[in-house]
């Protein structure tokens, strides 16, 4: 999975047909979100395969800023603090995250500065060592 950064049109009908060029090259979009930023619609979308969805947009003149690597995270829904917690562990470590959102099945997406460091954290916290008081980054 990838996420990938698109420049949208910011009039009516730029998302749709951004979604109709997908669909007809049989990629699914499996999460994100699309913002206006300075006036430009950017979309964030998580990309089974990105290189389809790539060539796909940008046949139509749909133009795909970049291609991200992403660090897929669950947090315990049920222990109020998680999303605090997480992104703390990043800034201790010195990583900037891009870009935040959530995918189909309620999992954290997060696009980083640096992937390196934010893997370390990412695996650590899937392998509960951070549930320990004492543990940190």
């Amino acid at each position: 999975m990838k996420d990938l950064t698109i420049r949208l049109k910011n009039i009516p009908g730029s998302l749709a047909a951004m979604g109709e060029t997908l669909a007809e090259a049989g990629v699914s979009i499996e999460g994100g979100g699309v913002w206006t930023v300075g006036g430009d619609g950017v979309a964030h979308f998580l990309i089974e395969d990105a290189e389809k969805a790539r060539k796909a947009l940008e046949k139509k003149g749909i133009e795909v800023l970049k291609e991200n690597k992403i660090l897929i995270q669950r947090l315990k829904q049920d222990q109020p603090g998680q999303l605090g917690k997480i992104t703390r562990l990043m800034e201790r470590a010195g990583v900037n995250i891009e870009v935040l959102y959530s995918d189909h099945y309620n999992q954290l997406i997060l696009v980083v500065d640096d992937y390196e460091k934010a893997k370390i954290i990412s695996d650590n916290w899937m392998a509960g060592l951070y549930d320990r008081p004492s543990v940190s980054p």
